[in-house]
């Protein structure tokens, strides 16, 4: 790397310096000289022992959610072509998204979202990213314990080969989600590092790959056309042979859906600092490879997932894959056990999701506070509840979600990291009318363009009075 020098001849903050004696440079280290270079502050009270292996667990089940149910539903609406072509660039712009937080994360020694926004934005910048990252994360843990409360009571149900639901506690899921919240999801929470969740991520992951493996065999084992079981006996067999055959490119009234089903599916953003602090030997170089091998397996599990489940059911696919299944046939031993994985796999994401709203919470009511573990254990507890309360209270919060994740999806891809990068990055240093900064705008302006769009969406259903499902991280 090449030293570069400002006319004093002292190193500008935020720019490289050289490699002496294997040492990583000052931008690769993220350790920044005061003036006069007579200290290095760390990002952090504590070094991070997480290794690259378990940090790219835990970013990979934070990118990994239940919107992965939506996508073979999304190809069918626009052809497999049409949805490579925007899945690619989804995954490539999350990528550059990890890329302008790790550059303004380096510039100013902050591995911490909000924080960004106060450097940037002074105290309103802070609160706005809190929000935005509590409110994102409250949704997709809600998303989360509503499969849960959902499909858990159809699990035991058929493990205990009742042919119909029951009144009995067990089968009641809002019992189940306390019951699952109180037993496994709040222990998880506790603990006072995210790096110890790379064991259950990796083992959620495991689940997930165990559901692709279902949907590829499944579209071995069942042909088109299809017959549709109702609740004892075969409601139709007749399907148009149209309908069995794969389309490469295709545009209908619910392909605008397929944006939001696909960015819902890459946010991961709020995690990527949390997970860079906790990383063992951090550098921005090894982070970006955290981030980037991390959205590579998803997004070949998510093609996958896609294709083989559309292959099966073409323009049959609902939006809920597993629901599709089931309706084939509801006791399908295979489908069961999918469902089983699906659950063990969203239920150990949510405390990965969890670790960023009390850090957001933290840095907003108790700034500059050490670490008690009173107060770590009474955000859980506060989070967990509110939580559980919104799930069980609300029948229907498809359209709450669908307007949270309209905004706070594009903000938290695409706006903030480009707002940040352009304000945090010294203008000395890069020009706005450099490449680097104009990248930085267009890239914001695109998420704005992403709201505005998902938001118009999302109205004219209302208007219309159709209910479509935008799936979800």
């Amino acid at each position: 790397m090449e030293l570069h020098k400002v006319p004093n001849g002292q190193h500008h903050p935020g720019v490289a310096v050289a490699v002496h004696d294997g040492v990583p440079s000052q931008e690769e280290t993220f350790l920044q000289h005061k003036d006069g270079g007579s200290k290095r502050p760390q990002f952090t009270d504590f070094e991070g022992h997480t290794s690259f292996g378990m940090s790219i667990f835990n970013l990979s089940n934070a990118i990994m959610g239940s919107g992965i149910l939506g996508l073979s539903y999304a190809m069918s609406n626009t052809g497999i072509i049409l949805f490579l072509t925007l899945l690619t660039c989804i995954a490539c712009l999350s990528c550059y998204s990890i890329h302008l937080l790790l550059r303004s994360a380096g510039v100013v020694g902050i591995r911490a979202y909000e924080q960004l926004g106060l450097r940037a934005f002074g105290q309103p910048g802070k609160i706005v990213a809190a929000i935005i990252i509590t409110l994102h994360n409250i949704g997709a843990m809600s998303s989360y314990l509503f499969i849960v409360k959902s499909e858990l009571p159809l699990v035991i149900q058929a493990f205990l080969g009742h042919t119909s639901s029951s009144d009995d506690w067990f089968m009641n899921g809002n019992y189940l989600i306390i019951i699952v919240t109180l037993c496994i999801i709040l222990p998880l929470t506790l603990m006072k590092h995210l790096g110890y969740l790379g064991y259950t991520s990796g083992f959620s992951l495991s689940c997930m790959v165990f559901f692709l493996s279902a949907v590829i065999y499944k579209k071995f084992n069942i042909a088109c056309p299809l017959e549709v079981f109702g609740n004892h006996s075969v409601n139709h067999t007749v399907i148009l042979e149209d309908s069995c055959s794969a389309k490469f490119f295709t545009i209908n009234q619910e392909t605008a859906y397929a944006i939001p089903i696909l960015a819902f599916a890459f946010v991961c953003h709020p995690e990527v600092l949390p997970i860079y602090t906790e990383l063992s030997n951090p550098t921005k170089r090894r982070m970006q490879t955290v981030g980037n091998v991390s959205i590579l397996g998803m997004f070949i599990m998510y093609f996958f997932t896609a294709v083989f489940g559309y292959l099966t059911f073409y323009e049959n696919t609902e939006a809920e894959l597993l629901h599709t299944y089931s309706q084939v046939d509801p006791l399908d031993t295979l489908i069961l056990c999918v469902r089983l994985a699906v659950l063990v796999a969203v239920t150990l994401t949510v405390p990965v999701v969890l670790f960023p709203i009390r850090r957001a919470l933290q840095h907003l009511l108790f700034p500059g506070k050490p670490f008690h573990w009173l107060r770590h254990i009474a955000i859980a507890l506060c989070l967990l509840f509110a939580v559980n309360l919104l799930v069980i209270l609300v029948p229907n919060i498809r359209d709450i979600f669908g307007i949270t994740g309209a905004t706070t999806a594009p903000c938290l891809i695409f706006i903030l990291p480009g707002l940040f990068y352009i304000r945090i990055i010294p203008p000395e240093q890069e020009p706005m009318n450099t490449r680097p900064k104009i990248q930085a705008a267009c890239f914001t302006a695109l998420g704005f363009l992403f709201m505005t769009m998902s938001l118009t969406f999302i109205g004219l259903d209302w208007v219309t009075g159709e209910k479509r499902s935008l799936g979800g991280h």
